[in-house]
């Protein structure tokens, strides 16, 4: 088990302002999940993404991690952004992510409290699945490549219609699917086998937001119902228009919400 090296990308570059740490879904790029989304957030935020191990711009894993490292991959790749003054170590720090990319904002209010003003979960939960399904996909990626279970992503991660009426986005998002390292892929199935925060929701004292889409059969709203119950600062929202990737399939919805959460946040510490 080890730290995963992560990749960033500056998706929006403004130095005078907050800066939001974009997370990634499963089998999916940065910037084909939050492109959508940049127009409507750009005006508040720098955005910078980042990409799963074997997705996108990061590099393959060669060794499996748990989420506790791969939230600790977060915070390194954080850090030297800062070293490097791509981010202004005194300026507000948000974090929003979807599905995978979700569950480590949890892990990150777990592990490094107070390290983000305030965070959101998107088409996630505090447990997505069981262990026995991600050893299962885990092995048959790892054997037989992403482009086994294509299929099944597409039903899943999309809104009944969306495809059709969007072709060129749910395309790009299918492709990053299919391009993915499929060893890479597999330890995040790993790492989400042993993913259970349930129990440690009461102790999150960081803003949260958990946002849900009405359509998700993966992360459906009661999951983000259930961490707005239990952690102290939380709060739940749901989008009708939407799956499993909300970023994508309706981002000005998703903007308008984050953008809504994270000013109260800054308001509140500003007070």
């Amino acid at each position: 088990m080890s730290i995963p090296a992560l990749t960033p990308s500056l998706l929006h570059s403004a130095a005078d302002l907050p800066t939001l740490v974009l997370g990634p879904s499963l089998g999916t790029g940065s910037l084909a999940l939050w492109g959508p989304a940049v127009p409507f957030l750009k005006e508040h935020f720098q955005l910078v993404a980042w990409d799963l191990p074997g997705h996108g711009e990061s590099a393959p894993s060669t060794e499996e991690f748990s989420m506790a490292e791969l939230a600790a991959g977060v915070i390194k790749m954080i850090e030297a952004l800062e070293t490097d003054k791509a981010i202004t170590a005194s300026a507000p720090l948000f974090y929003a992510g979807v599905s995978v990319g979700g569950a480590i904002a949890l892990q990150l209010a777990n592990d490094f409290p107070g390290a983000f003003a305030g965070l959101s979960v998107i088409c996630s939960a505090a447990k997505i699945g069981t262990p026995e399904g991600w050893t299962e996909r885990a092995e048959l990626v790892a054997k037989a490549g992403t482009p086994v279970v294509l299929s099944g992503s597409a039903e899943r991660w999309f809104a009944p219609g969306f495809i059709e009426a969007n072709p060129v986005v749910s395309t790009d998002l299918l492709h990053n699917l299919q391009d993915a390292d499929r060893f890479a892929y597999a330890h995040v199935c790993g790492a989400l086998a042993g993913f259970d925060l349930r129990e440690a929701l009461p102790s999150m004292q960081d803003p949260i937001l958990a946002i849900a889409g009405a359509h998700d059969v993966v992360c459906p709203p009661a999951d983000a119902q259930f961490i707005a119950e239990h952690a102290p600062n939380a709060q739940a929202a749901t989008i009708d228009t939407v799956a499993h990737l909300a970023p994508a399939e309706d981002p000005k919805a998703t903007a308008a919400l984050l953008v809504e959460f994270f000013a109260s946040v800054t308001q509140e510490t500003k007070a």
